[in-house]
Parts: C-alpha cells; structure tokens; sequence
C-alpha cells in the first residue's frame, strides 16, 4: 500500500516535510514503524531519482535510521549519476536502474537490481529465474516465479553500451549547459538543474514554468509540435491515477502544481 509524499521545488522529496509527517503520524515499537491511523507497519521508502537528480541521501538516510525503514532506490533514470561520488541505486538496501530503450543505454527492455544484500540476492536471483529447484534434469517449481532474466543478446548489447556511456553522460550535460544558457533571459521559465552534491545524468533536460504562466503549458507544447519540436508534460502524479486515488497522502500541494509546470525538452545525446 503505497503511501504518497511531497516533493521540492527540485521534484525530489521534501525531506522536512516528510521527516515532520513521520513525527507526526507514526511511532515506534519493537524495532518497526508504525502508521498512528491504520495501525499498518511502514517498511520503507522509495525515493525517485527524477531525469537523473538526486535528492540528499545523507539526509534521507537519517531520516530513514530514526524511523526504522528501508531505503529501496528507484534509480531508473539516474544510471551515471552520482551523490558525493557515489553512484544512484547503492545507498539503499536496494536499487533498482531501467535499461528501457528511452533509457541513457538500452538493453531494448530490462534493467537490473543492485545489493549488497547475499539474502536478497539470492532471493531476487531465485524469483527471476522462475523459482525453479536446481536439478540436473527434473523441473520443479517451488513457488510462484517469473522468467526476468535478462537474454544474452539483450546484455551484451546493454554491456557494449557501456563503453560509451560517458560519452553520452558528456552530451547531455552539455545540452544542459545550452538550454541554461537559451533560457537564461526568459524570467518566468527555470531550466531544472541539479541539486547540491548531485552529479546528474540530465537524462531529461528539464523547464518548469512559473505560476504566471503555467496556464500555458498545453498551449506551448500544442505550439512546440506544430514545429516538429517534441517535447512534453511530465508523467502524471501516481496519487491522481484512478488505481491509487485512495491511497494515503501527505498534503501534495506542490506535486499538483508542478504537473502543470513541467516541460521535458528533446534531450537525445546527438542533438547538435
């Protein structure tokens, strides 16, 4: 049951709001997190690397300590991106990158998990490979399974990918460093830039129009297209699909308003 929290003016947590929703909705008993309204036991938190940002894991990771939860990274679109030096997707007990084609590399489809967790490793190797009992020649399922493994093709094309994914890092930071400096004099427009101690991919360079002029964002893309430029709003808010409209939120003020806001720019690494 997932449990939607604010983001910043970076569209990453808001780490005080979330640390004074905690100390406000939750207690401790036993080693577990518990939620003061449904009595249900919190077990983590997923922070969400947006178009390769990072929010402050030193801080996240405190937060995480005094509360008793797990931090599982979603870090799909933050391959090549760093916090403090440290890569995305290593700062949790598990991380998750994509591989999907609209991906900085593609394996055509997939990703991977990363841990340094034996349990959960094995565990996650297990279910990937369809629960299956080893055994010389008898197939014997133990349990529900799922055939996740990536095929050999797909990997060694993800694996001759890696060879150039600085380069590609290279090119989207600097398509950043243009759009910086293409908006620079437009007042009512902020190019999405990466937040402190963050080396980002710009996987997905990034505008958000202010509140004078978000009203415009359907007409600007409307505009943008007729150009053959394509660019587009950022994904729905998952608290306003019809499949979670009941779960549980914190006050998502913010959220709301930077759906309006946003604006993905063409962001391939071989635009000239």
């Amino acid at each position: 049951i997932p449990h939607f929290i604010e983001i910043d003016n970076n569209l990453l947590i808001d780490l005080n709001k979330l640390e004074n929703y905690l100390n406000k909705n939750t207690f401790l008993k036993n080693g577990k997190c518990f939620n003061k309204n449904s009595l249900r036991v919190i077990k983590a938190i997923i922070p969400m690397h947006i178009f390769g940002h990072i929010c402050n894991m030193s801080k996240l990771k405190k937060i995480a300590k005094k509360f008793k939860l797990l931090i599982i990274e979603d870090a799909a679109e933050a391959l090549g991106s760093y916090y403090k030096g440290k890569h995305a997707g290593t700062f949790g007990k598990v991380g998750i990158l994509s591989f999907n084609g609209n991906k900085i590399i593609t394996t055509g489809m997939g990703g991977a998990i990363l841990t340094d967790d034996k349990k959960i490793f094995n565990r996650a190797n297990y279910l990937a490979s369809q629960a299956k009992q080893k055994s010389k020649w008898e197939y014997i399922y133990n349990e529900i399974g799922y055939n996740y493994k990536l095929p050999s093709i797909n990997a060694a094309l993800g694996l001759s990918q890696l060879n150039r994914i600085l380069k590609l890092i290279n090119s989207k930071r600097d398509l950043f460093k243009k759009y910086l400096n293409s908006f620079k004099n437009i007042k009512e427009v902020r190019v999405l830039n990466e937040p402190k101690n963050c080396k980002s991919n710009y996987w997905l360079n990034t505008i958000i129009l202010s509140k004078k002029i978000l009203s415009y964002q359907k007409q600007i893309i409307e505009l943008c297209y007729k150009n053959n430029i394509f660019i587009r709003p950022v994904w729905k808010p998952l608290h306003q699909l019809n499949h979670f409209k009941n779960f549980p939120k914190m006050e998502l003020k913010l959220t709301n308003q930077m759906a309006k806001s946003v604006i993905n720019l063409p962001s391939s690494p071989f635009i000239k």
